[in-house]
């Protein structure tokens, strides 16, 4: 199964690779990054590990079994016991479980290393990948809301379970 690891310097050019490979499909189910991002990766990476260095947020590069950078989970805005996670994975990883476990892991994680009692994400109605992930981790559905111009839907996990 894949494997999380925290987000370190040496990732820049694995990710950035990553999410070039991967824009096209990302677009289809969440608002587009924008070349801006792209065009300052390097700024934005070394923003990401100062964020994680502060502790307010835990970035992670998802590996599948072959060491091969195929995915990210993140959790951003940690406050109150609480943070959102979000994460994605490379078209030629999905359908193999790969983000189901990843999100997993990093629910296992942010109860027991970094003390979190509850977790919130985000999908795109339209996205029933995402939906079907958040749904096997034990997230529920919290509201309905638009994403820009997309219908979206938020969810809400408790944690407790995983500290008992």
């Amino acid at each position: 199964m894949p494997t999380l690891e925290p987000l370190r310097p040496d990732h820049a050019d694995a990710l950035l690779a990553f999410e070039r490979a991967n824009r096209g499909y990302f677009a289809r189910s969440i608002p587009d990054r924008g070349d801006a991002y792209f065009a300052g990766f390097a700024d934005r990476h070394a923003a990401l590990l100062a964020e994680q260095a502060e502790g307010t947020c835990r970035f992670h590069v998802v590996r599948d079994p072959a060491g091969e950078l195929v995915g990210r989970v993140n959790l951003v805005d940690l406050a109150d016991g609480s943070a959102e996670l979000g994460y994605r994975v490379a078209e030629s990883a999905a359908g193999r479980g790969i983000a189901t476990a990843a999100v997993t892991e990093a629910c296992r994680l942010a109860a027991t290393a970094y003390g979190l009692t509850a977790l919130t994400a985000v999908t795109t109605v339209d996205n029933p990948a995402s939906r079907a992930v958040l749904a096997r981790n034990g997230f529920r559905l919290d509201r309905e809301f638009l994403l820009g111009d997309r219908p979206a839907l938020a969810y809400r996990r408790s944690l407790a379970d995983l500290t008992d």
